[in-house]
């Protein structure tokens, strides 16, 4: 789900999780074309606006890899030197006159060991025109004046915008052309689950699958959204220390999402159960009265935003991969996917994601499995078709 007008960006709208996959072929690809003809890879810049994760997507794919990263902020030099390095002289035979060279010292942020690995150079296009062409170099040859970069490194760029809405330097042709280009769109399940991986609170994670708009790319982004939450994790009950939320809500959110999530943590935070409540329940009686109080609002509307929230949620436990699947997962899932309270989008919607997740080698797939093929479940979702 996007939630931001990306106008001003170049190349694929992609969530995060399309993000990763797509930059692994690349890297992939790369490497294999280096080790083959020993041409340096083609950079990749990853367009997006402020607050979106762009430069969290290179730090997590360098993670998962093992790979090194080297990091680089364009926008905080000064001076072409900050670049390309400080001179010195060379002279390989002090008895001859004029044959005195001068060549340059790689800067700190230049990796000297050789990769696999990731240079990030973060918020390229916020640097000063005359640092921006001077990249131009290394993003051709991986190299600047006397150095190069090791074998095996690949160039990630991050950009903003280039639409009005920030203090950029546009990149010519010359320069674009340099790169592969792509945009980061705002993706609601893939976020929650790189939150949930990362140890967000998780009553933060389930305001924003309930309340996925109030991204507003304005002071409410991503990214101030987990530092908010990581303010707020040590607070047992939030209904009771409302004032003091607020205040820290109110230190990095817009007004409009402080107010949803007090009203959230008031209204429909303790209704959300924990996905283990339904899939390592002993029997499904445990959890369907539970699923259906969840479900019923005030005044007996039924409460679909919250539902969604606790089928995400569900979906994410299962795609974990130190999950541990309980005896009686495939039938939790089979009862839970056939309850009444279920709305038949939804009940499609989840099938698909569940679908995936038997077709894996997840350790939660057998069950899954078992519970997509069961023919009740295929006869419900034939009759949403």
């Amino acid at each position: 789900m996007s939630t931001t007008n990306q106008e001003g960006c170049l190349g694929a709208r992609l969530g995060g999780a399309e993000m990763q996959r797509v930059l692994n072929q690349l890297f992939e690809a790369n490497l294999a074309l280096e080790e083959k003809t020993g041409k340096r890879p083609t950079p990749i810049c990853i367009w997006g606006t402020h607050g979106m994760g762009k430069t969290q997507i290179a730090m997590d794919i360098a993670k998962s890899k093992k790979w090194k990263i080297a990091y680089c902020a364009p926008a905080q030099f000064e001076e072409m030197g900050d670049l390309h390095g400080l001179p010195f002289k060379i002279d390989p035979d002090p008895t001859k006159i004029g044959d005195e060279r001068t060549a340059y010292m790689p800067p700190d942020w230049v990796p000297t060991d050789e990769g696999p690995g990731i240079l990030l150079l973060d918020d390229m296009n916020r640097a000063d025109d005359r640092i921006l062409r001077g990249t131009m170099q290394l993003l051709q040859n991986f190299e600047m004046f006397s150095w190069s970069l090791p074998p095996k490194w690949q160039i990630i760029a991050t950009a903003n915008p280039d639409s009005g809405d920030y203090s950029v330097t546009p990149m010519d042709d010359a320069m674009l052309t340099r790169m592969l280009h792509l945009t980061l769109n705002f993706d609601v399940k893939s976020w929650a689950e790189w939150a949930i991986k990362n140890g967000i609170d998780g009553r933060g994670v389930d305001f924003i699958l309930t309340y996925p708009e109030v991204i507003t790319f304005r002071r409410t982004t991503p990214r101030s959204l987990v530092q908010f939450f990581g303010q707020i994790h040590t607070i047992p009950d939030l209904a009771a220390s409302i004032d003091l939320v607020s205040i820290i809500a109110s230190s990095c959110l817009d007004d409009e999402t402080v107010t949803s999530f007090i009203t959230f943590i008031q209204s429909a935070l303790t209704k959300i159960p924990n996905p283990s409540i339904i899939l390592n329940a002993e029997k499904p009686d445990d959890f369907i009265a539970i699923v259906n109080e969840l479900a019923t609002g005030d005044g007996g509307f039924k409460r679909i935003d919250l539902l969604n929230t606790l089928c995400t949620r569900i979906t994410i436990e299962l795609k974990n991969s130190d999950f541990t699947p309980h005896k009686n997962l495939a039938t939790n899932l089979t009862s839970f996917l056939l309850m009444d309270i279920i709305p038949g989008d939804l009940r499609f919607a989840l099938h698909r994601d569940l679908s995936g997740i038997g077709s894996s080698n997840l350790p939660s797939s057998k069950g899954v499995l078992e519970a997509c093929k069961n023919p009740k479940v295929g006869e419900a979702i034939v009759k949403m078709i």
